[in-house]
């Protein structure tokens, strides 16, 4: 019952009634899909929206666009604009080759990008190099005899960036987030996960067969005999399954709390006695070094274990792979060829990029911000960043409100929450400050890579002691993604995801804010889903919740694990709502504050588009769901439902919108359909 108390009031006193106009409806304006930067040749409008609103957006789109051969999945968004900048990429990098004949008028920055472009280019001097540059490498491996030689040859494969068994580098301690310190983690599988090795499924069983094919056709390439190459494939694939058993799950490896184990360097020695410790860090310039962070101490004791028991010959075997595996790229077309055999079996796709994508990458990977540099001045709008910072300040707001509504957060945990709120940074576009690559770029290909790993790995290194570089990337501003980092507390937007669809200066608020700012709000609500949320304002892994409201918020995000866990993108192969749940909750929030910010950013407007017949709250709700057309071949989704963090796209659209009560409004969906659940989940 509403309670109007004014007329209640004018009533009472016997005044004359008076006439109260009604607010003023804003205008309609006809305008077409296209004009609003939708696609309605995408839509299939024999699905129902509150059946499949995925299908309904994207399926003709679906029906229409196969993935490209050279490909494994294609997204309407992702895809396109990196199509797009691959094209914009390829144009200023065959513009700072070197000049066949005359002076070399290049800056300086054209000609380091140029010429590692050239040399990556140079098809017939990498094949005429053959093993040559990788040669030392594979000299120091075949002299592995004891654990003392063992010991060395781990130490010189890790000054060139080959660091398996194990991974390193800098880190922020998790609990002192103003520190920099070294991290150590889990590494050395040559399949994209240790489930790969324990499963008895007949697809894992078949996958295991064609990676142990591999290994021995690449340890052929590297020089074995066919014989010796079957038997040395058979140690590393047992070497590797020993390492398997000892690794975190994907799953535990999502728990903050759990991967921190800052045991130092005694602690290292005590738990891997048998790794070269003081022989690495005196390599690599860090001979004092003492704090040090694991993600698993069981892991450490393990494979200090393989260290001291498995025999040479089977060490000799492995670290031969994963010096050729870790360098094939970088060889000529027989290590390409072989390289690309396996991912073929773990995604499905058909034939490998041409050259120049795959030297347009690998020149991005080591001098991203130099190749930054020309592609921001062509691509990069100032009005991007202005409409995004714009985004940034409107949904912060709508989070700032939402948490004032929550009923199952207490005072003291709420205003905690809205202290981190107000801490976070945000960067949009480019760096305030470019890195430098100091090391010389030479016509060798192999050794131009070689090199710049061996300078990032000291870049890396050189951060251990120093004070936290808040303006540091860990991504290049063309790439078409964008990231929220727990210990700084930040959200980074590259330049180049501010594109058409995700944002378009010509498109509609309502579909800008349902793709760029829904991406705003998916990096925002991260600093608040399941792991974020154990960071507190200033990076530190700390318990800032009341225990009352944690349990309540776990039993909300309960609903999304069990959510997401009944999916299933292939017959028989269901999600892990457990490894997913960090990216549904931020889809989940990410929409709902886009749609909050973008209603209160067009309250004032004077008029509301009308696009063939789309009303702005279902053209924001379509943006959502375009700007995630995706095909998958089946290969990698079901590599992606075993691995990935992220839902697949046609679950990341119907599972948050149809937990959206807006959604349900906007296309009147009746409760009890596909797409409006009778029991609902909702976390922030």
């Amino acid at each position: 019952m509403k309670h109007r108390l004014v007329p209640s009031l004018l009533t009472a006193l016997a005044l004359p009634s008076l006439a109260i106009a009604a607010p003023k409806a804003p205008a309609e304006k006809r305008v077409s899909l296209t004009d609003v930067g939708l696609d309605g040749k995408a839509f299939d409008t024999s699905v129902k929206p509150c059946d499949d609103f995925y299908k309904f957006a994207c399926g003709s789109w679906l029906q229409s666009t196969p993935v490209p051969s050279d490909r494994s999945s294609w997204t309407r968004s992702f895809s396109e604009i990196d199509k797009q900048n691959e094209n914009d990429l390829r144009a200023i990098l065959e513009g700072m080759k070197p000049p066949a004949k005359g002076r070399d008028k290049r800056t300086a920055i054209a000609r380091k990008l140029g010429d590692f472009y050239a040399s990556c280019m140079d098809e017939s001097a990498i094949e005429a190099a053959g093993t040559t540059p990788i040669q030392p490498l594979l000299t120091t491996v075949a002299g592995v005899q004891d654990l003392a030689s063992l010991q060395a040859a781990l130490v010189t494969l890790a000054q060139s960036g080959i660091s398996a068994p194990i991974r390193f580098g800098s880190e922020q301690n998790p609990k002192q987030a103003t520190q920099v310190i070294l991290g150590v983690d889990q590494g050395g599988l040559g399949l994209p996960d240790r489930d790969y090795y324990l499963k008895d499924d007949a697809k894992s069983v078949e996958l295991r067969g064609k990676y142990q094919a591999h290994v021995e056709r690449m340890l052929v390439l590297a020089g074995r005999s066919a014989e010796a190459a079957q038997a040395d494939a058979a140690r590393v694939l047992a070497l590797e399954t020993a390492l398997a058993k000892v690794s975190k799950s994907r799953v535990e490896r999502r728990d903050p709390e759990a991967m921190y184990n800052k045991i130092d360097r005694p602690g290292l020695l005590q738990h891997a006695p048998n790794y070269p410790w003081r022989q690495l860090f005196g390599a690599l310039g860090k001979a004092e070094l003492v704090d040090v962070d694991v993600s698993s101490v069981p892991f450490l004791e393990g494979m200090d274990a393989q260290l001291r028991e498995t025999p040479p010959e089977a060490w000799r075997a492995y670290l031969t792979f994963k010096v050729v595996a870790g360098t094939a790229h970088l060889l000529g077309k027989a290590f390409v060829d072989e390289s690309f055999a396996l991912g073929k079996a773990l995604t499905g796709q058909k034939e490998l990029p041409l050259r120049w994508k795959r030297c347009i990458d690998a020149t991005d990977g080591a001098l991203g911000e130099l190749l930054a540099q020309p592609y921001v001045a062509r691509r990069f709008a100032g009005s991007s960043k202005k409409a995004t910072e714009s985004m940034v300040a409107e949904i912060s707001r709508a989070f700032a409100a939402g948490l004032a509504r929550l009923e199952w957060m207490d005072e003291p945990t709420r205003a905690k929450a809205h202290e981190k709120l107000k801490a976070f940074a945000f960067h949009i576009g480019y760096p305030v400050r470019w890195k430098s690559y100091d090391w010389t770029v030479t016509g060798s290909y192999a050794a131009n890579a070689l090199a710049s790993r061996r300078f990032e790995l000291a870049r890396d290194l050189a951060k251990i002691g120093m004070p936290v570089d808040r303006q540091e990337w860990e991504m290049t501003p063309p790439t078409v993604n964008a990231y929220y980092n727990p210990p700084k507390n930040e959200m980074v937007f590259p330049a180049g995801i501010l594109q058409p669809p995700f944002y378009n200066p010509k498109a509609s608020l309502a579909v800008n804010m349902g793709g760029m700012g829904m991406v705003v709000g998916h990096e925002l609500t991260h600093g608040f889903d399941d792991e974020g949320s154990k960071f507190a304002a200033d990076g530190n892994l700390q318990s800032w919740w009341a225990p009352e409201t944690r349990e309540k918020f776990e039993s909300r995000t309960q609903c999304l694990v069990d959510q997401y866990g009944s999916y299933e993108p292939l017959p028989g192969v269901r999600l892990n709502g457990k490894l997913t749940l960090g990216e549904n909750i931020a889809d989940l929030g990410g929409v709902k504050l886009a749609f909050e910010a973008y209603r209160a950013m067009r309250q004032s407007a004077p008029e509301r588009l009308v696009a063939d017949g789309y009303s702005e709250d279902q053209q924001f709700f379509l943006a959502v769901a375009q700007a995630w057309c995706t095909n998958t071949l089946e290969e990698r989704a079901r590599m992606l439902a075993n691995v990935d963090p992220h839902s697949p796209p046609r679950f990341r659209v119907n599972g948050s919108l149809s937990n959206q009560p807006a959604f349900w409004e906007a296309f009147q969906c009746a409760e009890g359909t596909p797409m409006h659940p009778a029991n609902a989940c909702t976390v922030w």
